[in-house]
């Protein structure tokens, strides 16, 4: 009798019987091993062509702040990449967003719901600006006309995001590299222009604004061919949670922005507008090293999503993830002296310490794939402890970080906290309960076994 029969048969005599879990694992391995969709080659493949449009927007997105830091000076690109930050923390919805789409394309549920989903999204952000400009305004000492050039940008990502998660779902790999590397260099290569012209901080975000324009439009240019092939072969029998969804995975994603950002958006009341400079382009480092495993994540998502397969695909994740951040600390580690060659003398207290940036980073990465499987199972509320994390170094944020050294400190040890806890967390309390449940079988197949064997006994017996 084959694995697969006896992984059957174990479900129709659970009452009686009970089941052999190790050996039904056992069983449940051997045939995901055998799957032709997740094999090591279509994997590898997968991620070399997300990783390289990853790699090109990551890229593009990082020298962006070699012509900040080197024209606006310190004080100016303190204020330039408080904003960038802040529209990511604004455009949490499009992080969720995608990752809901890619799901429910998993799942099977209908293109133009989830078109429809997008818009919707992408109207509740644009919404969204109206109080979050005086708050930042507040929070980040910046202009108006600069936080609402910075800002405007959100729901334009929201619209990007849509098309990404259902590239994504839909496990349409080169499309997605295309899009993601598109999207890198339309929203960058204003910005330098803007810069090179003697542009401010406002100037290079607005011009950063309208060149996401640019890349929604581009994006979904580029996809509606796919989209038309995902009308036509679904069958529509996939359900969704819509808007819900979407805000649960957006306290998830959310939580995670703000872990990210918090130190540096804080940063000019902390430190004041100099030394905040100089944490911004160490915090570049961080984000660096948070967004450069993305691909991992995106490719790897589809199977997060499906219960055979999430346990296994979490553990190589997470393996994988922290690989990358451990070259990317070392890496940082090495390359602490050229940063005041390449940018300027006013950036030299990062010499010894940006590789306390890239790991902060790193482990924050390692707790973003670890939440990614929380929303593809639809776990949200192991968010939690991230959240408490984050209060926690709100908390030493504001009573002992007065220094560039020690908001970094703070930083990186409230990441890897947080990383470590959830990790033990989803691994033994939830993916054991996933592991139980994989194979779901439904009920009448398992009574429709069950009366199968028993009528093959009655008949031996004859």
């Amino acid at each position: 009798m084959t694995c697969a029969h006896e992984v059957t048969n174990s479900f129709a005599t659970t009452a009686t019987d009970g089941m052999d879990l190790r050996h039904r694992d056992r069983c449940i391995t051997d045939r995901l091993e055998a799957m032709p969709d997740t094999s090591q080659r279509t994997l590898a493949a997968s991620v070399g062509l997300v990783t390289a449009g990853s790699m090109v927007a990551n890229i593009c997105a990082y020298l962006v702040h070699v012509p900040a830091g080197r024209w606006l000076g310190a004080s100016a690109y303190g204020e330039f990449a408080v904003l960038m930050a802040a529209m990511l923390v604004l455009a949490v919805p499009a992080l969720a967003l995608q990752a809901v789409v890619a799901r429910d394309t998993v799942h099977g549920r209908p293109v133009g719901e989830l078109i429809r989903l997008t818009v919707l999204v992408t109207v509740v952000v644009a919404a969204l600006m109206v109080p979050a400009v005086p708050l930042f305004m507040w929070l980040a000492d910046t202009g108006f006309a600069t936080t609402v050039a910075g800002l405007a940008a959100a729901p334009i990502l929201v619209l990007i995001a849509g098309v990404q998660g259902l590239l994504q779902g839909g496990r349409d790999f080169p499309a997605l590299a295309t899009v993601l590397a598109g999207v890198g260099i339309l929203r960058s290569v204003p910005v330098v222009i803007a810069l090179a012209f003697g542009g401010g901080a406002g100037t290079a975000l607005a011009a950063g604004t309208a060149g996401a324009v640019v890349a929604a439009g581009a994006a979904w240019f580029v996809v509606r061919a796919g989209i038309s092939r995902m009308r036509t072969s679904a069958d529509g029998s996939g359900t969704g949670t819509g808007a819900l969804s979407v805000i649960r995975a957006s306290q998830v994603q959310f939580v995670l922005v703000v872990a990210v950002s918090l130190d540096l958006l804080v940063s000019r009341g902390v430190l004041g507008a100099d030394d905040a400079g100089v944490y911004a382009l160490g915090a570049v480092a961080t984000k660096a090293a948070f967004w450069l495993p993305q691909a991992i994540g995106v490719v790897f998502y589809p199977a997060l999503a499906d219960p055979t397969t999430s346990r296994r695909s979490l553990g190589r994740a997470v393996r994988v993830v922290a690989l990358v951040g451990a070259v990317l600390t070392v890496g940082a580690g090495i390359a602490g002296p050229l940063v005041p060659l390449v940018f300027s003398g006013e950036y030299r207290p990062l010499v010894p310490i940006l590789w306390i940036f890239a790991f902060t980073g790193s482990m924050l990465a390692v707790l973003q794939v670890t939440l990614l499987w929380a929303i593809a199972r639809d776990r949200t509320r192991v968010a939690l402890v991230a959240w408490v994390a984050l209060a926690v170094e709100g908390v030493l944020v504001v009573t002992i970080a007065d220094t560039v050294l020690g908001l970094a400190l703070v930083a990186a040890s409230t990441a890897t906290a947080a990383t470590g806890v959830t990790v033990l967390w989803v691994w033994r309390s939830h993916l054991g309960a996933d592991t139980v449940a994989a194979p779901e079988v439904p009920a009448q197949s398992v009574a429709t076994t069950g009366a199968g064997s028993s009528s093959d006994d009655s008949r031996r017996s004859q």
